[in-house]
């Protein structure tokens, strides 16, 4: 934190110097009366769409060149090296190998016998910051439930990043990168944003440098609860569908404008329509969902993956063809009715399809012990018959996130030139009794399970009892 807190310190002190060189004397009359003229005289603008305004001022920590030796790894691809090696510097992974790859001398090296490495975890499926802890009404900024379709929202602009929920998810669940999404109370609830788990004062500090936005939709219950509640439009499931085509076409209609004035629902909107924003579809129900993929070959947009999607494995064979991955939980069901045909089964059935699965959180606990969610779902698979290797459940909360948030090529499995988002358990990460000992980003080591020094603290919690604690 000293580091930002004094680049932060010196972009204040340079803008103060800035404003007192532009300020005009009294003496220079003529002068401030020219510079008048000239402001009346100039066209007033704001960034465009491009030109992102809140963009990422992301900076790694600090890092060394590490190499970790003689663990067990799985690349987050579905390869497995025992007695390997994962060597990183620059912030990058340099080499991963089995035990006779090269370890440059002069580097920290960490005996990593009897314990594993992956790839850092990421939560695909987040609402911490929008839904921080402490978890009260003051804080609940995740939905804007006061029109059907909100795409104009921004889920950064709630995130508050002090939330300790993100160090928990560091400490306890090895989450290095997740993406936090609107509530799903709308059709359309606004832009999601991924960001590294680091700490940060602003949001942008956190934002994964060229990760596109999300855009969250929902279809279901709760936006004809939420609205139908209220005697409006939608009340019903068809008309959500109804109310959606229509948002779709009002959209591409003003994509065709050149002379429409700027709106920024219709911004995002255009962006899902080009591509340039990944649609993330809360959805339940099989028949459902099939009918989004309907929607969207006709309005002309893909849907990334369906979030939830407890009825995902009654129709694998079409999201496999589709090229729509299913970010779902290990056991959530019977909540709600459209919860009620879930099965613990749900992940195995999707692998059997060879369809893309992905195990989620859409909680501040469960995102503490993803490896222990996508364990519980192999071992529904195994009791049925259905044998899913290690090496495969690990890139259901590494790799398959990643590319389903489009930060694949970058981060989500340990191979050369990756970003060096690392971690190093005690034990198998698919046994309940097995925690992160050590989590790099970029190179940097953020938590050591083994030097209480490094456990990160959020501003909010000093001075408060339990402050850092990693239970």
């Amino acid at each position: 934190m000293t580091t930002n807190f004094a680049r932060g310190l010196g972009l204040a002190m340079a803008g103060a110097w800035a404003l007192a060189a532009c300020t005009t004397t009294s003496s220079d009359s003529g002068g401030a009366q020219a510079g008048a003229a000239s402001t009346k005289a100039a066209a007033l603008a704001a960034k465009g769409p491009r030109d992102d305004p809140f963009a990422s001022t992301y900076a790694p920590y600090p890092n060394i060149a590490t190499a970790i030796r003689g663990a067990t790894i799985y690349d987050g691809k579905g390869g497995k090296i025992e007695n390997g090696v994962v060597f990183m510097s620059g912030g990058k992974i340099v080499s991963v190998g089995g035990p006779d790859t090269p370890i440059p001398a002069d580097i920290a090296v960490f005996d990593g016998t009897g314990k594993f490495v992956t790839p850092g975890i990421i939560d695909i499926h987040s609402h911490l910051g929008n839904y921080p802890t402490p978890g009260v009404d003051a804080h609940s900024d995740g939905n804007e439930a006061t029109s059907p379709t909100t795409p104009d929202v921004w889920a950064e602009h709630s995130v508050w990043p002090q939330d300790p929920g993100f160090t928990r998810a560091l400490a306890n669940g090895g989450i290095t990168a997740l993406q936090i999404l609107p509530g799903s109370a709308n059709l359309m609830g606004g832009r999601s944003v991924t960001l590294k788990n680091v700490p940060a004062r602003t949001v942008q500090q956190m934002k994964f440098p060229g990760a596109p936005y999300g855009f969250k939709m929902a279809c279901g219950e709760n936006p004809k609860r939420v609205y139908g509640g209220r005697g409006r439009m939608p009340s019903t499931r068809m008309g959500n569908f109804a109310v959606n085509r229509q948002t779709w076409l009002d959209a591409i209609d003003y994509a065709n404008n050149e002379k429409a004035r700027r709106d920024l629902a219709k911004e995002t909107l255009v962006g899902v329509l080009r591509g340039e924003i990944l649609v993330h579809n809360h959805c339940y129900r099989a028949d459902e969902m099939a009918l989004v993929m309907d929607m969207a070959k006709e309005m002309g947009y893909k849907v990334t993956a369906f979030h939830h999607a407890v009825e995902a494995y009654k129709i694998g064979d079409l999201l496999r063809e589709n090229d729509v991955c299913s970010a779902i939980w290990a056991d959530w069901y019977g909540f709600k009715m459209e919860a009620y045909d879930g099965i613990m089964e749900n992940a195995a059935y999707l692998a059997r399809e060879g369809a893309c699965v992905v195990i989620h959180s859409d909680d501040a606990n469960d995102i503490q012990r993803l490896n222990q969610e996508a364990a519980k779902a192999q071992a529904a698979g195994r009791r049925m018959g259905i044998n899913i290797p290690d090496a495969t459940v690990i890139g259901w909360i590494t790799h398959n996130p990643a590319k389903a948030m489009g930060i694949g090529d970058v981060t989500g499995s340990l191979e050369v030139g990756k970003m060096a988002d690392v971690v190093l358990w005690n034990g198998n990460p698919l046994s309940v009794y097995s925690r992160p000992e050590k989590v790099w980003i970029d190179g940097a080591l953020m938590f050591d399970a083994m030097n209480p020094k490094t456990r990160p603290v959020s501003d909010f919690e000093l001075g408060q009892p339990g402050a850092g604690d990693v239970k």
